[in-house]
Protein backbone atom coordinates (compact mmCIF):
# COMPACT_ATOMS: atom_id res chain seq x y z
CA UNK A 1 0.00 0.00 0.00
CA UNK A 2 0.91 3.70 -0.87
CA UNK A 3 0.96 5.70 2.35
CA UNK A 4 3.31 8.92 1.05
CA UNK A 5 4.98 10.32 -1.33
CA UNK A 6 7.35 13.24 -2.03
CA UNK A 7 7.82 14.46 -5.37
CA UNK A 8 11.39 16.27 -5.97
CA UNK A 9 13.34 17.41 -8.73
CA UNK A 10 16.90 15.77 -9.72
CA UNK A 11 19.82 18.37 -11.45
CA UNK A 12 23.03 17.77 -9.82
CA UNK A 13 23.16 21.34 -9.59
CA UNK A 14 20.84 20.64 -6.22
CA UNK A 15 24.45 19.30 -4.55
CA UNK A 16 26.12 22.57 -3.68
CA UNK A 17 29.93 21.11 -4.72
CA UNK A 18 28.51 20.72 -8.06
CA UNK A 19 26.29 24.74 -8.43
CA UNK A 20 30.04 26.02 -6.77
CA UNK A 21 29.42 29.59 -6.46
CA UNK A 22 25.63 29.10 -7.54
CA UNK A 23 24.55 27.40 -4.74
CA UNK A 24 22.60 29.70 -2.97
CA UNK A 25 20.45 29.80 -5.94
CA UNK A 26 18.45 26.52 -5.28
CA UNK A 27 18.43 26.94 -1.14
CA UNK A 28 14.79 27.48 -1.17
CA UNK A 29 14.31 23.97 -3.50
CA UNK A 30 16.84 21.92 -1.11
CA UNK A 31 14.60 23.07 1.88
CA UNK A 32 11.64 22.35 0.37
CA UNK A 33 13.00 18.58 -0.36
CA UNK A 34 14.17 18.50 2.93
CA UNK A 35 10.56 19.66 4.32
CA UNK A 36 9.04 16.91 1.66
CA UNK A 37 11.31 13.94 3.03
CA UNK A 38 10.32 15.06 6.41
CA UNK A 39 6.37 13.90 5.07
CA UNK A 40 8.08 10.56 4.21
CA UNK A 41 9.73 9.98 7.95
CA UNK A 42 6.45 10.74 9.43
CA UNK A 43 4.48 8.37 7.30
CA UNK A 44 6.28 5.19 8.98
CA UNK A 45 6.85 3.05 5.60
CA UNK A 46 8.28 -0.45 5.71
CA UNK A 47 10.65 0.63 2.44
CA UNK A 48 11.16 3.24 0.60
CA UNK A 49 11.42 3.41 -3.09
CA UNK A 50 13.37 6.22 -4.70
CA UNK A 51 12.14 6.41 -8.83
CA UNK A 52 13.93 8.40 -11.10
CA UNK A 53 14.60 8.94 -15.01
CA UNK A 54 17.03 6.53 -16.38
CA UNK A 55 19.95 9.00 -18.51
CA UNK A 56 18.83 9.34 -22.47
CA UNK A 57 19.92 6.10 -24.50
CA UNK A 58 20.45 3.92 -21.09
CA UNK A 59 18.13 1.10 -20.91
CA UNK A 60 14.47 1.80 -20.55
CA UNK A 61 13.93 0.12 -17.01
CA UNK A 62 12.53 -0.67 -14.92
CA UNK A 63 16.06 -1.22 -13.27
CA UNK A 64 16.44 -1.86 -10.04
CA UNK A 65 19.18 -0.58 -7.93
CA UNK A 66 19.48 -2.36 -4.20
CA UNK A 67 20.06 -0.52 -1.08
CA UNK A 68 24.12 0.34 -1.04
CA UNK A 69 24.51 1.15 -4.93
CA UNK A 70 26.71 3.60 -5.25
CA UNK A 71 26.84 6.91 -7.01
CA UNK A 72 29.04 9.64 -8.21
CA UNK A 73 28.83 13.66 -8.93
CA UNK A 74 33.04 12.99 -10.90
CA UNK A 75 31.88 13.34 -13.80
CA UNK A 76 31.06 16.93 -13.29
CA UNK A 77 34.39 17.48 -11.41
CA UNK A 78 33.76 17.53 -7.91
CA UNK A 79 34.64 14.53 -5.71
CA UNK A 80 31.19 13.56 -4.13
CA UNK A 81 30.15 10.20 -3.30
CA UNK A 82 27.03 8.47 -2.03
CA UNK A 83 25.62 5.22 -1.93
CA UNK A 84 21.23 4.75 -1.76
CA UNK A 85 20.43 4.35 1.64
CA UNK A 86 21.74 1.77 4.56
CA UNK A 87 24.50 -0.87 2.78
CA UNK A 88 27.44 -1.56 1.25
CA UNK A 89 26.81 -1.90 -2.46
CA UNK A 90 27.22 -5.01 -5.22
CA UNK A 91 30.92 -5.45 -5.93
CA UNK A 92 29.52 -4.54 -9.89
CA UNK A 93 26.94 -3.77 -11.81
CA UNK A 94 25.48 -0.19 -12.54
CA UNK A 95 26.01 2.83 -10.48
CA UNK A 96 22.87 4.95 -9.49
CA UNK A 97 22.14 7.15 -12.91
CA UNK A 98 22.12 10.90 -11.62
CA UNK A 99 18.67 11.65 -10.58
CA UNK A 100 19.06 8.59 -8.54
CA UNK A 101 22.54 9.90 -7.11
CA UNK A 102 20.29 12.94 -6.46
CA UNK A 103 18.05 11.04 -4.55
CA UNK A 104 21.26 9.41 -2.48
CA UNK A 105 22.36 12.81 -1.46
CA UNK A 106 18.97 14.20 -0.02
CA UNK A 107 18.25 10.98 1.85
CA UNK A 108 22.53 11.18 3.31
CA UNK A 109 21.50 14.90 3.86
CA UNK A 110 18.71 14.34 5.79
CA UNK A 111 19.28 11.29 7.80
CA UNK A 112 16.60 9.66 6.50
CA UNK A 113 16.32 6.48 8.37
CA UNK A 114 13.11 5.64 8.51
CA UNK A 115 13.15 2.34 6.42
CA UNK A 116 14.72 0.38 3.85
CA UNK A 117 15.57 1.84 0.66
CA UNK A 118 15.82 0.92 -3.09
CA UNK A 119 15.84 2.39 -6.47
CA UNK A 120 14.42 1.99 -9.32
CA UNK A 121 15.26 3.65 -12.66
CA UNK A 122 12.52 4.55 -15.53
CA UNK A 123 13.25 5.67 -18.95
CA UNK A 124 11.34 8.28 -21.32
CA UNK A 125 10.29 5.63 -23.68
CA UNK A 126 8.60 3.63 -21.13
CA UNK A 127 4.64 4.40 -21.73
CA UNK A 128 2.00 5.90 -19.44
CA UNK A 129 0.61 2.52 -18.99
CA UNK A 130 3.64 0.80 -18.08
CA UNK A 131 4.62 3.00 -16.17
CA UNK A 132 1.11 2.97 -14.00
CA UNK A 133 1.99 -0.67 -13.95
CA UNK A 134 5.05 -0.64 -12.41
CA UNK A 135 3.47 2.37 -9.78
CA UNK A 136 0.21 -0.27 -9.16
CA UNK A 137 3.23 -3.28 -8.47
CA UNK A 138 5.48 -0.90 -6.33
CA UNK A 139 2.08 -0.31 -4.05
CA UNK A 140 0.87 -3.99 -4.09
CA UNK A 141 3.81 -5.46 -2.03
CA UNK A 142 3.14 -6.29 1.64
CA UNK A 143 3.51 -3.02 3.99
CA UNK A 144 3.54 -0.16 3.73
CA UNK A 145 4.96 1.41 1.23
CA UNK A 146 6.70 5.24 0.32
CA UNK A 147 8.07 6.43 -2.79
CA UNK A 148 10.55 9.67 -3.41
CA UNK A 149 9.88 10.40 -6.94
CA UNK A 150 12.55 12.19 -8.81
CA UNK A 151 12.56 14.46 -12.19
CA UNK A 152 12.48 17.23 -13.91
CA UNK A 153 9.74 19.46 -15.47
CA UNK A 154 10.39 21.11 -19.31
CA UNK A 155 13.33 22.53 -19.96
CA UNK A 156 12.33 24.93 -22.13
CA UNK A 157 11.30 27.98 -19.97
CA UNK A 158 13.52 30.63 -21.62
CA UNK A 159 15.89 30.83 -24.26
CA UNK A 160 19.00 30.14 -22.04
CA UNK A 161 17.62 26.94 -21.03
CA UNK A 162 18.99 23.51 -22.29
CA UNK A 163 15.78 23.06 -24.75
CA UNK A 164 15.87 26.78 -25.60
CA UNK A 165 12.40 28.48 -25.26
CA UNK A 166 8.76 26.89 -26.04
CA UNK A 167 6.01 28.55 -25.52
CA UNK A 168 4.19 25.15 -24.76
CA UNK A 169 6.43 24.58 -21.87
CA UNK A 170 4.93 27.26 -19.09
CA UNK A 171 1.06 26.01 -19.56
CA UNK A 172 2.57 22.18 -19.04
CA UNK A 173 4.39 23.05 -15.99
CA UNK A 174 1.70 24.85 -15.04
CA UNK A 175 -0.25 21.53 -15.43
CA UNK A 176 2.33 19.56 -13.75
CA UNK A 177 2.43 21.66 -10.43
CA UNK A 178 -1.41 21.63 -10.41
CA UNK A 179 -1.31 18.11 -10.88
CA UNK A 180 1.61 17.26 -8.34
CA UNK A 181 -0.16 19.73 -5.68
CA UNK A 182 -3.36 18.21 -5.86
CA UNK A 183 -2.57 14.57 -5.74
CA UNK A 184 -4.33 14.68 -9.45
CA UNK A 185 -3.27 10.83 -10.67
CA UNK A 186 -5.61 11.30 -13.44
CA UNK A 187 -3.46 14.54 -15.03
CA UNK A 188 -0.24 12.65 -14.41
CA UNK A 189 -1.56 10.02 -16.60
CA UNK A 190 -2.74 12.07 -19.11
CA UNK A 191 0.85 13.56 -19.65
CA UNK A 192 1.14 13.45 -23.35
CA UNK A 193 4.57 11.27 -23.75
CA UNK A 194 6.04 12.79 -27.50
CA UNK A 195 5.06 16.80 -25.88
CA UNK A 196 6.99 15.38 -22.99
CA UNK A 197 10.00 14.06 -24.74
CA UNK A 198 9.98 17.64 -27.09
CA UNK A 199 10.23 19.51 -24.08
CA UNK A 200 12.86 17.59 -22.55
CA UNK A 201 11.01 16.53 -19.03
CA UNK A 202 12.69 14.06 -17.11
CA UNK A 203 9.81 13.65 -15.12
CA UNK A 204 6.76 12.09 -17.07
CA UNK A 205 7.77 8.41 -16.64
CA UNK A 206 8.33 8.82 -12.91
CA UNK A 207 5.52 11.16 -12.34
CA UNK A 208 3.13 8.46 -13.97
CA UNK A 209 4.42 5.48 -11.71
CA UNK A 210 3.48 7.28 -8.86
CA UNK A 211 -0.18 8.00 -10.41
CA UNK A 212 -0.04 4.39 -10.64
CA UNK A 213 1.26 3.65 -7.19
CA UNK A 214 -1.77 5.74 -5.71
CA UNK A 215 -4.81 4.44 -7.65
CA UNK A 216 -7.44 3.68 -5.13
CA UNK A 217 -6.01 5.47 -2.59
CA UNK A 218 -7.27 8.68 -1.04
CA UNK A 219 -3.70 10.57 -0.17
CA UNK A 220 -3.99 14.73 -0.32
CA UNK A 221 -1.29 16.65 -1.83
CA UNK A 222 0.72 19.67 -1.54
CA UNK A 223 3.22 21.89 -3.46
CA UNK A 224 5.68 22.59 -1.59
CA UNK A 225 8.00 24.59 -4.86
CA UNK A 226 7.88 25.52 -8.11
CA UNK A 227 10.26 27.88 -9.76
CA UNK A 228 12.31 27.89 -13.18
CA UNK A 229 15.69 28.68 -12.70
CA UNK A 230 17.97 28.32 -15.47
CA UNK A 231 14.89 27.95 -17.53
CA UNK A 232 14.15 24.27 -16.15
CA UNK A 233 11.29 23.64 -14.07
CA UNK A 234 11.62 22.42 -10.81
CA UNK A 235 8.32 21.08 -8.14
CA UNK A 236 8.78 19.62 -4.66
CA UNK A 237 5.48 18.38 -3.46
CA UNK A 238 4.47 15.74 -1.10
CA UNK A 239 0.88 13.41 -1.44
CA UNK A 240 0.12 12.09 2.23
Amino acid sequence: MLVAAAVCPCPPLLVPEVAAGAAPELDAARAACTDALGVLAAARPDRLVAVGPQAPGEHAGPETYPAGTPGSFRGFGVAVDVRLGAGHGAESGPELPYSLAVAAWLLARTGFSAAPVEGLGVGEDLTAERCAGIGRELAARDGRTALLVMGDASACRTLKAPGYLDERAAPYDAEVARALGAADAAALMALDTGLSRELKVSGRAPWQVLAGAAGGTDLTGALLYEDAPYGVGYAVATWS
